[in-house]
C-alpha cells in the first residue's frame, strides 16, 4: 500500500497585525506551501471560503494548483463546504433552505471546475443546539439534502463525503448509523475525523471498520477528552466556550492522547483503502503552541510511528 498525506488548511500564522490564516498575504501563504512541502505532503485541502482569496492571489485556482506543483505537491485533493450556523437562509434540517444551499455548492463546484478535486467536504449540520431537539425526521431531511448534493456533485467529478462534528447534530453512533441509512452510498459518502468522534464517544477504528466502502478520506488529528458534561450542547461555540475543557484538539503523538493512531493506520492497510491520509491542526496555539511545531510532531509520528504500523498490516495481510 502506498500511503498519500495531504495537509488541511487550518493553519494560523503569526503576523505583524497578530494572528492569521497563511492567506492573509502572499509571501506567507508561499512559505507555508514550501513548509508543507518539505515535510514531505503531497495534497492539500481547503476551505472554500478561501477560494476567492487563492484565485487573486495566485491569478486563479488552476494557477494555485500550478503553485503546489512546482512545489512538489500533486494536487488539491478536497475542499471543505460547512454551515456551522443556522439561518434563515441555510440551515440542512430545513428543507425550505436546501434550494440556497444546493446553490452554494454549484457556486464552489464552479470555481474547481477543471481541477482534479477529489473530495467535497461537508458539514451534514449545523450545531446540535440550534437543531435541538435532535428528530429521525431532521436526520432524514439533512440526508435528503446530502443526497441531493452527492448527485451534482459526481457530475463534476468530486464525492460529497460526510464530516462529523462533536457538537453537531448527529454526533452519536445511533445517529451516525441512521443518518447513513437515510443516504444513498452511491452519492454520499464518509470523510472519518478521529478526534472529533473520540470526543463524541465514537470509535473511529468501528465507524472506519462500518463505513470503509464508503469512506473517501480521514482528519488524523487527537484528543485528550471525551465529552462527559454535555459540553456539545454549548452555545455559541462548544470548542472555545467548554467550562471544563481550554484545549480539544490535539497533534499525533502527544502524551494523553485517546486516538489508537496505530491500530487505525494497521486497519486502514488490511481494508485496501487507497485514498488520502489528511493530518488537520485545530486550534493549535491554545496553551502556546504552534501550527508549524504541530505540523512537525506530527510528521515524525507519521515516519516513525505510523510507518512501522503500516509495515506491520501489509507483512501480515501480503500488500
Amino acid at each position: 500500500m502506498s500511503v498519500k498525506w495531504s495537509y488541511m488548511d487550518h493553519w494560523v500564522t503569526e503576523t505583524a497585525q497578530g494572528p492569521q490564516p497563511p492567506s492573509f498575504n502572499r509571501a506567507h501563504m508561499d512559505r507555508y506551501i514550501k513548509q508543507l512541502s518539505a515535510l514531505g505532503f503531497r495534497g492539500f485541502d481547503t476551505f472554500f471560503f478561501y477560494l476567492p482569496m487563492l484565485t487573486n492571489m495566485y491569478g486563479s485556482l488552476r494557477g494555485f494548483e500550478t503553485f503546489l506543483r512546482d512545489n512538489g505537491f500533486d494536487k488539491i485533493t478536497g475542499i471543505f463546504s460547512a454551515y456551522p450556523y443556522a439561518t434563515k437562509y441555510t440551515a440542512p434540517h430545513v428543507a425550505e433552505t436546501h434550494d440556497r444551499i444546493v446553490a452554494d455548492c454549484v457556486t464552489t463546484l464552479r470555481a474547481v471546475e477543471g481541477l482534479s478535486v477529489e473530495n467535497f467536504i461537508v458539514m451534514p449540520s449545523t450545531t446540535y443546539f440550534q437543531v435541538a431537539p435532535v428528530t429521525d425526521e431532521k436526520i432524514k431531511v439533512m440526508a435528503e439534502l446530502w443526497n441531493r448534493v452527492g448527485r451534482l456533485t459526481l457530475e463534476h467529478g468530486l464525492r460529497t463525503t460526510c464530516h462529523f462534528e462533536f457538537w453537531g447534530a448527529i454526533r452519536t453512533r445511533e445517529q451516525l448509523d441512521l443518518f447513513f441509512s437515510y443516504t444513498d452510498p452511491a452519492y454520499v459518502y464518509f470523510f472519518c475525523d478521529t478526534a472529533q468522534h473520540t470526543i463524541a464517544g465514537v470509535d473511529p477504528i468501528e465507524m472506519f471498520r462500518t463505513y470503509r466502502d464508503r469512506c473517501t478520506g480521514f482528519h488524523f488529528k487527537d484528543t485528550h477528552t471525551v465529552d462527559q458534561h454535555d459540553t456539545y450542547r454549548t452555545p455559541p461555540d462548544p470548542e472555545l466556550m467548554a467550562p471544563e475543557v481550554t484545549r480539544w484538539f490535539y497533534e499525533m503523538g502527544t502524551d494523553g492522547g485517546l486516538v489508537d493512531f496505530p491500530g487505525l493506520m494497521r486497519e486502514i492497510v488490511s481494508s485496501g483503502y487507497d485514498g488520502w491520509l489528511t493530518v488537520e491542526h485545530d486550534k493549535a496555539e491554545l496553551g502556546g503552541g504552534s501550527y508549524a511545531e504541530a505540523t512537525c510532531v506530527a510528521k515524525w509520528y507519521i515516519d516513525n510511528v505510523l510507518a512501522q504500523a503500516q509495515d506491520e498490516a501489509s507483512e501480515v495481510s501480503g500488500q
